[in-house]
C-alpha cells in the first residue's frame, strides 16, 4: 500500500490513516508537519527511548510513547522514516534508518525494544515508510555493501559498487521480526529522483536540509 499526498502537500499512509487513535505525516521540502513534536539528536545507531526519557540532546535513532497528546518524529534527507503503530495497545514509534542504521538492524531491535518495554506483539503492529532514496539512485561501495549480505543473501554483487534497496531490507528485517507483510506501507518515491520536493543529501549536499515524519497519538 503506497503514500499519498494530501492536500496541504504532506505524504500520508492509508494504512495509518485508518486508525483513528493517531495522526502521522510526512513532510517534504516544500510542506512541514504542524510544530509540537519531540525530535532525537539521530546518530546512526540503533537505539530507541521513551519520550518520557526525551531532552533537546538525547542522542538515539528511534522514539516511542504510549502517552496520549505526544507527537514524535525523526528527521531525514535519503535515510529510511518507518513509523509503527499498536493498535492493541496503543503504542506508536518513529525510526531513522539510514544505511548504517538498516545494517545494524535498526529496525528489528525497534520491534523488539517496543515489545520489551510496552508488550507489543509484531502480529499487531502496522508500520508505514516515508519518502527515502531509492534503488535507482542508492550506490554503495564494496565496504558498504558488503553490511548487508545477511538481509540480502540471495545477492553476489554486494561485494563491488553496485545499488541497495534501504526500504526493502527494512521491510525485510520487519517481516523476519514478526510483522505481517500486509500491515507494512512502503513503495513511497524516491527523495534523490523525485526533484526539489524532497531533501536529499547525496544529491543536493546541504546541510541541516531535512524533512521530518511524525506520529502521534490523540
Amino acid at each position: 500500500m503506497t503514500l499519498r499526498r494530501s492536500s496541504d502537500g504532506l505524504w500520508q499512509s492509508p494504512l495509518l490513516s485508518s486508525q483513528n487513535w493517531l495522526s502521522h505525516s510526512f513532510g517534504t521540502a516544500e510542506a512541514a508537519p504542524a510544530d509540537g513534536y519531540l525530535v532525537l539528536h539521530q546518530v546512526h545507531g540503533t537505539q530507541l527511548v521513551d519520550a518520557s526519557e526525551w531532552h533537546a540532546h538525547l542522542s538515539a535513532d528511534a522514539l516511542a510513547t504510549d502517552t496520549p497528546a505526544t507527537r514524535i518524529a525523526v528527521k531525514t534527507a535519503d535515510c529510511v522514516p518507518i513509523l509503527l503503530a499498536d493498535p492493541v495497545r496503543k503504542v506508536i514509534a518513529a525510526v531513522h534508518a539510514g544505511w548504517r542504521g538498516t545494517a545494524a538492524g535498526i529496525a528489528a531491535r525497534s520491534v523488539a525494544a517496543i515489545g520489551k518495554r510496552y508488550g507489543c506483539r509484531p502480529a499487531d503492529l502496522l508500520a508505514a515508510f516515508g519518502p527515502s532514496i531509492g534503488s535507482c539512485c542508492f550506490e554503495v561501495d564494496p565496504d558498504a555493501g558488503q553490511h548487508f549480505r545477511a538481509i540480502f543473501p540471495e545477492r553476489n554483487d554486494l561485494g563491488r559498487r553496485t545499488t541497495v534497496d534501504l526500504s526493502e531490507a527494512n521491510r525485510r528485517l520487519l517481516v523476519q521480526s514478526g510483522l505481517d507483510p500486509s500491515r507494512i506501507a512502503h513503495g513511497a518515491p524516491c527523495t534523490c529522483c523525485g526533484g526539489a520536493e524532497f531533501h536529499s543529501w547525496r544529491r543536493d549536499r546541504a546541510p541541516g536540509k531535512r524533512m521530518f515524519a511524525v506520529i502521534g497519538i490523540l
